[in-house]
């Protein structure tokens, strides 16, 4: 057994606009993680055991490590496909608004999502959900959206629509935004959560080799030289930082994922509390930082870098100089020392 989380209003709301729709579309935010992919396929996999006509939208591609996820292949990216990405989101009569708490945060899509006359669920575990929705079920406790979705599916009586695939999309969603259950998961319930998962065929070795173990040679140099040359350790101020530049990242014909996880890599460092990759885009510098304990990297992105997040997971973007926003980094190191670190 697990506790009732969600309330009733919202679930007797949701039951409600499921049954009445016949075309439903879930949305995950831009650059889907696991969490987002994971959410969206299992609940086409859980509505359409049910008999809904339901399509997954994702505003652009996920990483190469979640394109083997069950029902993948199915799933609709915008970036490639922007019309009939639209289209979807316009013809449907409920919307799923899975993983994010504001339309901004679904990049390219955001525009189609808010013209659309579809009803709206937003189920998610971010902060502060702004978004105006039919339904907004939000969670900032949990500690992924998977994991608040399969909640959602118990409430909603379907529980037993939970087959293989949908088991595998939610525990892959769960590993990773808990870094394999390494961070974000005090509560006793995910584990009894992923138990159930497992028993309903989730291949849980299968998908840490998938999600967290497998690695291209290039990825692997890339990863190495950014360790090696790139790391700066920031002991009295229990800090550290990697950058890596467009030439460097092209150096080592980096992909999309090639740098997932580097920036918890330093976080293994005894002292360091809190860990800040950059890297630089086109059109910006990507920010990503973790923490371990009390430390909010949320708020630390926000005021800094125009982002958020969670308290031990945020990111955000610096419109400069991949230099500028180096330095941005180390002149807030002691106020954020003491701030933060008792």
């Amino acid at each position: 057994m697990i506790s009732r989380q969600i309330d009733e209003s919202s679930i007797i709301k949701a039951k409600s606009l499921i049954e009445r729709s016949e075309r439903i579309v879930a949305v995950c935010h831009a650059s889907p993680d696991g969490d987002a992919v994971g959410s969206c396929l299992a609940a086409t996999h859980v509505f359409g055991a049910i008999g809904k006509d339901i399509r997954t939208v994702i505003p652009d591609q996920c990483l190469a490590n979640l394109r083997s996820l069950p029902g993948a292949k199915e799933m609709v990216d915008a970036a490639k496909y922007p019309e009939f990405a639209a289209q979807l989101i316009g013809d449907a009569d409920l919307v799923l608004c899975l993983d994010f708490n504001e339309y901004s945060r679904a990049g390219r899509v955001a525009g189609a999502l808010e013209a659309t006359k579809a009803h709206k669920i937003f189920v998610d575990h971010h902060l502060n959900p702004t978004a105006d929705a039919d339904v907004v079920i939000s969670h900032p406790e949990m500690p992924a959206t998977s994991y608040l979705l399969f909640r959602f599916f118990c409430r909603l009586e379907l529980f037993n629509f939970i087959d293989r695939r949908a088991a595998e999309c939610l525990l892959a969603g769960m590993m990773t935004d808990t870094g394999n259950f390494s961070y974000n998961c005090a509560d006793p319930e995910l584990f009894i959560v992923t138990a159930e998962l497992i028993r309903k065929g989730a291949d849980k070795e299968k998908l840490y080799r998938q999600l967290f173990n497998t690695f291209s040679a290039n990825c692997l140099r890339l990863n190495s030289y950014a360790l090696l040359n790139k790391m700066e350790v920031f002991a009295d101020d229990a800090a550290a930082l990697i950058t890596l530049s467009r030439d460097e990242l092209n150096r080592f014909h980096y992909t999309k994922g090639d740098t997932e996880g580097l920036v918890n890599r330093p976080l293994s460092i005894p002292g360091i509390v809190y860990s800040c990759f950059m890297r630089q885009e086109a059109d910006c510098i990507r920010v990503s930082m973790r923490s371990v304990g009390d430390f909010p990297v949320n708020a630390v992105c926000q005021e800094h870098f125009g982002g958020g997040g969670h308290l031990n997971a945020a990111g955000g973007e610096f419109h400069g100089t991949l230099d500028e926003a180096a330095s941005l980094f180390r002149s807030i190191l002691k106020d954020n020392k003491k701030k933060y670190i008792k």
